[in-house]
């Protein structure tokens, strides 16, 4: 049987230490129905919490692949559309040059094919030059650039410059064109076997440049579905069953109020005493 003193109100401590639980509990219920997450700092769970930091870090490096992979896709864009343009202007010098083999063609009008036929090369020479992006040209340079390809930066997506310049000319180059004019038909005949070299040699490149282009495009995607699984598994990490917070933030209130009665019964229960003392 208990001691009834002034002094010592056991029932009221008891009530007083299951209130402060309950509140306790309640505050954890509400953070992690405002905050969604189950575990908000390392003293929730210090494991999941580190788990979930680290994830998120890693998730967050591929952010920077991604832009890099943009830069190059970027890159790789300006460099075919450039290289169809001079394609197109290859085909057009080809059939300048094709004309200029025949020998029915007067000299005024040789004249007038070969403005054309070197304007036209020149348009190229502009165009190779001004197919840069972010100082990047995968046409007229001859390095390969990497791109990043994962967010601890072992992997990258190469692509391979073209090199191309159209000057000097050189046999050695792919895309080499010698200084004939169409002024006779011999060296028409050069400038057609030239563009015609040239020409195949191009759309060779531009044909590897787009593959190399569909392997940035692949990465990006990947990057893409790898950023979301992160996403996802921090979220079954740490994020909290809001159902279930709101089914044990309703029995709380309940308990939190229950303990307030408690504590107030448990307070006044001593007032009998008074009455052994008259």
């Amino acid at each position: 049987m208990g001691i009834n003193s002034v002094n010592t109100n056991a029932q009221a401590l008891v009530a007083l230490q299951g209130l402060n639980a309950t509140g306790r509990d309640l505050a954890t219920t509400t953070t992690r129905i405002a905050t969604g997450r189950e575990v908000n700092s390392a003293k929730d769970d210090g494991a999941t919490y580190a788990i979930a930091k680290r994830q998120t870090a890693d998730a967050n490096a591929l952010n920077a692949v991604k832009d890099s992979l943009a830069r190059g896709r970027g890159a790789v864009d300006v460099a075919l559309a450039a290289g169809e343009q001079v394609v197109d202007l290859l085909t057009k010098m080809k059939a300048l040059a094709l004309t200029g083999t025949e020998e029915s063609i007067p000299r005024s009008s040789r004249q007038s094919l070969m403005d054309d036929y070197w304007t036209m090369h020149l348009q190229i020479m502009r165009t190779f030059e001004g197919a840069d992006f972010d100082g990047i040209n995968l046409l007229t340079g001859s390095q390969t650039v990497s791109f990043l390809a994962s967010g601890d930066g072992a992997q990258t997506v190469d692509i391979d410059g073209l090199g191309a310049k159209f000057t000097p000319y050189t046999p050695t180059d792919p895309y080499y064109m010698r200084g004939h004019t169409l002024d006779e038909v011999e060296y028409a005949q050069y400038c057609l076997s030239d563009v015609s070299h040239t020409l195949k040699s191009m759309t060779a490149a531009l044909a590897k440049l787009g593959t190399q282009g569909e392997a940035l495009d692949g990465q990006t995607a990947l990057v893409g579905k790898l950023q979301d699984q992160s996403e996802i598994g921090v979220g079954n990490l740490i994020d909290a069953d809001l159902s279930k917070e709101s089914a044990k933030l309703t029995a709380l209130q309940t308990k939190q109020s229950l303990g307030v009665q408690a504590l107030s019964i448990a307070t006044n229960s001593a007032n009998w005493l008074r009455s052994l003392f008259g």
